[in-house]
C-alpha cells in the first residue's frame, strides 16, 4: 500500500493545543516532538472498531498483549524478554518518574548525559532525587557535530547516583549508542550498585540500518539491573493515548515498582491498549518501513541544506529519532537562537537551554512533518539570518 507522507491533514483545526495551536498561526512549528503524519490505517481501523462497539470502560494489559510484546522483542532485537517481567504504565515519562522514587534517596540521587531530553532534568523537581550531570562531549568535524560518552564524567557520576537515566536512541542528538559504549556503561553502574533506567521509546525509528541494541539485551546481568521503558508512541505517532511499558526483570524491582505505580493511580487509556496490540503483533510495520524512508530523506535533506546555506551552524546526522540538533553558538543570536527565530523566521523550534545547561546555543528541530514543510522552515531559518 502507498503512503503520502507530502500531504498532512491540518492540525490548526483543533480545539486544543496543540503543536500547531500553541504559537500564532504564521509560526511554523518545527518543536514538539510528535509527527505531523496521520497514524496507519492499520492502527486507525483498530482504534475504529473499538470505538464503534460503543463501550470504552476500564481494561487492563492482557496477558496476550504481553506476550506479543515479547515476542516482537525477540523478532526485532533478539532480546528475549519475559511477558511476566512488563508493567503497564501510562507512559515513558511517568515510567522513569516512578523508577526515581523507588531508586532513589536523600543521599543517592539519579545521574544523566546532557544535552538530553528536557524531561529527564525536571525529574528532580518532580521527586526530590538529587540529579547529577555526566556531560557527553561534543566532537566536531567541518560542519557536523556528534557526541562521545566521557567515562570519566560517568564514573564520577556514578559513584554517588542510585539510578542511571539513559536515552537510547539519544534525544537530542539522535545517536545510537554502539554495543560496546554500552556495556562499558552499564559495567561501571553495576561496580557501583546503580540501577540503569534505559528510556528506549525511540528504538524502532532507526535510520540507514543503524543497529539499535536494548540495554537489557546485552547480558543476563545488565537485564538485571535495568528498568526498560518502550512504547507504540514515537515510531507509530501515538503520544495521544498515553500508553507505556516496563520491562524489569528483578522480582524484587519489580514488585517495588508496581507497588508505587499502584499508589500512584496511574490508568492506562483502552485505545492506548487497542493501538498497542496493532503495533506490536507488527501489523503497521509496513507503513513504518515507509516513514522510515521518507524521515531518512527529510534528515538528508536537513544535513545538506545547513552544510550549504546555514554555513555557521554544526547539525548532527541522526542514526535515529526525527530530531536534528543544531549548533549555533558561533552565531551569538540574542537573546538566543530558539528567540531570534521564532521572532524573526517564525519558525518555532525546542530551545536548546531546556536540554541542560552548555546548550544554550542550540536549537532542536522536528523533521517529523512534510519535505515542503521543512525546507520552508530552512528557507525562512536562511532568510532570516540573512
Amino acid at each position: 500500500m502507498p503512503y503520502n507522507f507530502d500531504h498532512l491533514p491540518s492540525r490548526r483545526t483543533s480545539p486544543f493545543v496543540n503543536k500547531w495551536t500553541a504559537h500564532p498561526g504564521d509560526v511554523l512549528p518545527l518543536w514538539i516532538a510528535d509527527m505531523d503524519f496521520p497514524v496507519a490505517p492499520q492502527i486507525q481501523r483498530a482504534l475504529r472498531k473499538q470505538v464503534a462497539h460503543g463501550v470504552l470502560g476500564y481494561e487492563l494489559p492482557s496477558k496476550g498483549l504481553y506476550e506479543i510484546i515479547a515476542a516482537r522483542m525477540k523478532k526485532l532485537h533478539g532480546w528475549e524478554v519475559d511477558p511476566g517481567h512488563i508493567v503497564c504504565t501510562a507512559g515513558v515519562n511517568n515510567g522513569y518518574n516512578i523508577a526515581a522514587r523507588v531508586l532513589c534517596s536523600k543521599g543517592r540521587g539519579y545521574f544523566i548525559q546532557t544535552p538530553v531530553y528536557n524531561e529527564f532534568l525536571d525529574t528532580e523537581g518532580r521527586t526530590g532525587a538529587r540529579q547529577k550531570i555526566a556531560r557527553l562531549e561534543k566532537k566536531v568535524q567541518g560542519s557536523r557535530i556528534r557526541y562521545e560518552v566521557d567515562f570519566d564524567a560517568f564514573g564520577r557520576a556514578a559513584r554517588h547516583s542510585a539510578m542511571f537515566l539513559l536515552s537510547h536512541p539519544h534525544n537530542p542528538t539522535g545517536q545510537v549508542f554502539s554495543r560496546a559504549e554500552l556495556e562499558r556503561m552499564a559495567g561501571i553502574c553495576i561496580e557501583n550498585n546503580v540501577t540503569i533506567v534505559s528510556d528506549e521509546i525511540h528504538s524502532e525509528l532507526v535510520l540507514d540500518g543503524a543497529k539499535f541494541t536494548p540495554t537489557a539485551g546485552l547480558s543476563q546481568e545488565i537485564a538485571r539491573h535495568t528498568i526498560t521503558l518502550i512504547a507504540a508512541s514515537k515510531a507509530f505517532n501515538l503520544p495521544g493515548l498515553a500508553c507505556a511499558f516496563a520491562v524489569i526483570p528483578d522480582p524484587v524491582l519489580r514488585k517495588q515498582y508496581q507497588t508505587v505505580l499502584d499508589g500512584m493511580a496511574l490508568e492506562v487509556s483502552s485505545p492506548g491498549l487497542t493501538a498497542a496490540r496493532a503495533v506490536f503483533s507488527g501489523a503497521a510495520d509496513a507503513w513504518l518501513r515507509a516513514v522510515l524512508k521518507y524521515l531518512k530523506g527529510n534528515r538528508d535533506f536537513i544535513v545538506e541544506f545547513v552544510e550549504r546555506n546555514l554555513r555557521e551552524v554544526r547539525v548532527t546526522q541522526p542514526e535515529a529519532t526525527y530530531l536534528a540538533w543544531l549548533d549555533c553558538s558561533a552565531l551569538n543570536l540574542e537573546p538566543s537562537p530558539h528567540e531570534f527565530f521564532l521572532k524573526q523566521a517564525y519558525v518555532a523550534l525546542s530551545d536548546g537551554g531546556k536540554f541542560g545547561s552548555g546548550s544554550e546555543g542550540f536549537v532542536r528541530l522536528n523533521f517529523g512533518t512534510s519535505r515542503r514543510i521543512v525546507k520552508e522552515g530552512l528557507t525562512r531559518m536562511k532568510q532570516a539570518l540573512q
